[in-house]
């Protein structure tokens, strides 16, 4: 069963109501830059392809181009909220403190998931399954302190907010760690996801000179440097793309 398959919907009627049959029609309003709203605005129109969850506060999508194989976005429902810039949205600590136990949620979901999909693929998991195969087959009882300890999945995981977000609607990226997408299209889109542009949440608040600092900063100008070696491939794109793909391969063999 996939991890990220959807769960079941929450109903937003009340208990002593009926839930419509009829998904309620999304504004033709919600284009462009504000096209997130219409996954706040109404969640139950979209497939379950697309809407992982939702419920009063929050709505996860998988987002419609991502840039890791799996990229989800986490969407707040709060209307005082979802129109602010993260900086400013995020210096109210009780709100702060709700996106930030969403996302350690949503980390934990992406991990397990890439564990279900490429666990396959890791010596490290490997080694742990043969250990234990070879303690099963002896008779003896399993010390898990013994075993080895497999992969960390959630070490795979990164999160946070775009200093300049491309959306207008507040949302915050969870996704896994290896940049290997097809919509991966770009030096901006890598860039986005490869230097200080995308801000953690475990970091907030931020001090008035880091917000500063940050939004002066043009990240997307810097050199393509390789997530997972360190190689700087310059202004050449195509080239660190192809190397990415040599590198998500030997990334799931970990």
């Amino acid at each position: 069963t996939e991890l990220l398959s959807p769960s079941k919907k929450k109903p937003l009627a009340e208990p002593d109501q009926k839930p419509s049959t009829q998904k309620p029609p999304v504004p033709e309003t919600f284009t462009g830059r504000e096209g997130l709203g219409a996954y706040t605005h109404a969640p139950e129109s979209f497939p379950t392809s697309r809407v992982i969850t939702y419920d009063e506060d929050y709505v996860t999508i998988n987002d419609l181009y991502p840039k890791s194989s799996i990229h989800l976005l986490l969407l707040p429902r709060n209307p005082e909220k979802h129109r602010l810039h993260p900086f400013e949205a995020l210096q109210d600590k009780a709100f702060l403190a709700s996106i930030q136990e969403e996302v350690r949620k949503l980390r934990l979901l992406v991990s397990k998931e890439l564990q279900r999909r490429y666990g396959k693929f890791s010596g490290k998991e490997r080694r742990r399954e043969e250990a234990m195969e070879k303690a099963l087959e002896t008779g003896k009882e399993i010390d898990e302190d013994s075993l080895p300890s497999g992969r960390d999945w959630s070490k795979d995981v990164i999160s946070g907010i775009h200093t300049h977000p491309s959306m207008t609607h507040l949302h915050i990226h969870v996704l896994s760690i290896d940049r290997h997408n097809e919509c991966m299209r770009h030096r901006k889109h890598y860039n986005s996801f490869a230097t200080p542009f995308l801000v953690d949440v475990d970091d907030f608040p931020l001090t008035a000179d880091d917000m500063s600092r940050r939004r002066k900063e043009r990240f997307h100008q810097n050199d393509l440097v390789c997530w997972r070696c360190g190689r700087n491939f310059g202004n050449k794109f195509a080239r660190l793309k192809q190397h990415l793909e040599q590198e998500f391969e030997e990334w799931k063999k970990e």
